[in-house]
């Protein structure tokens, strides 16, 4: 079997951030339609909440503000993490102990007019799982957050600020909600930078690769957790195919393929797959091909995983071949969470129905 070498490394980390960016707001969709609005708002709860202890102290020092007085350090996280993203953000600082943060819309998580379909519930379960929890984790009870604005509920943007108060706080004080306050106009010359030269292109366009695979990387397995393996699967699997069905023309784009036969599918998983940061080969089989994939970068390190996380995400590849060639198979016969040294797909022509 041949090792694939992608013709072009930088598309492969934009389609990957392109593909995994939509999946994303799929799976939002998904849970609220099916699901409904509370339990969207609880998945969502859990992945934030999740990623705060994965992120938000390391990524303090990563960004050079592990220094700054506590509200403007958190304000100016979400303001830089979110921009290395490719996230519309603004920082307006008042003073030492209240600092704003204002999400521009068009949101990047509510991508296109799929905000319309979104709950307020699930708005506020992303703050309740990060931004309440800022102060526990940097040991000050006296730090919470006031959300001014949601976009979900039709106004400016996702707006609020950080406040460090003269006294501690009760759990439900740590977030909590005032509409009507509006943020200062924001001045990007006084606004925080990253620091110098530590972030060139290329590893601008790797983080905003990895940004949008974290939310991946996070939310599949919190769908197990939260509803069982077996509607886990339906929701990642139905989200992921609906994702593919709609996204494989702007993929295929991004990637520069352009053949419609098993072996153009072929190169376009290898191409994504090295693209997110693993090894990929393919083999001719007959009339059939095959694809391996060896390492799951988006799940690596995360021990057992439940079935349902790799069935959802195979959902993405079963809906991009539906549109690729609606006559071809994708068949799984090996997986990597299954104790596999790598996973590997045959891609074949099915016999037309008479």
């Amino acid at each position: 079997m041949t090792a694939f070498v992608p013709a072009d490394e930088a598309a492969g980390w934009r389609a990957v951030a392109a593909l995994y960016h939509r999946y994303f707001t799929g799976l939002i969709l998904t849970v609220a339609s099916r699901k409904g609005g509370a339990d969207a708002g609880e998945w969502m709860f859990r992945i934030f909440r999740h990623q705060h202890h994965q992120k938000f102290l390391p990524g303090l020092e990563k960004l050079g503000l592990s220094g700054l007085p506590h509200a403007v350090a958190c304000a100016g996280y979400h303001y830089l993490s979110n921009s290395v993203g490719g996230v519309q953000v603004e920082f307006m600082r008042e003073s030492d102990t209240k600092a704003w943060v204002r999400f521009v819309p068009p949101r990047w998580v509510y991508d296109g007019v799929a905000i319309c379909g979104v709950p307020t519930e699930v708005s506020r379960g992303m703050l309740r799982g990060w931004y309440a929890q800022n102060g526990i984790s940097l040991k000050n009870p006296r730090l919470g957050f006031v959300c001014t604005a949601q976009t979900t509920d039709a106004q400016y943007g996702l707006a609020g600020y950080f406040r460090e108060y003269d006294r501690d706080l009760s759990p439900e004080e740590r977030l909590i909600f005032s509409p009507g306050e509006e943020p200062p106009p924001f001045d990007p010359d006084t606004a925080l930078r990253l620091p110098e030269g530590s972030w060139p292109p290329e590893r601008l366009a790797k983080a905003n690769r990895n940004y949008s695979m974290e939310y991946i990387r996070t939310g599949l397995p919190r769908l197990a957790e939260l509803f069982g393996p077996n509607d886990a699967a339906y929701l990642g699997n139905t989200a992921g195919r609906l994702v593919g069905l709609q996204h494989y023309q702007e993929i295929a784009g991004i990637l520069g393929v352009t053949d419609r036969s098993p072996r153009g599918f072929a190169d376009l998983m290898a191409a994504f797959i090295t693209g997110q940061g693993d090894h990929a080969e393919v083999e001719a089989d007959g009339e059939a091909v095959l694809v391996r994939q060896t390492g799951w970068r988006l799940m690596s390190d995360l021990g057992p995983l439940a079935p349902s996380v790799f069935d959802g995400w195979n959902g993405l590849w079963q809906g991009m071949l539906d549109v690729h060639d609606r006559f071809l198979v994708l068949e799984v016969l090996r997986r990597q969470d299954y104790g596999d040294p790598c996973t590997e797909w045959r891609i074949r022509r099915r016999p037309r129905r008479q």
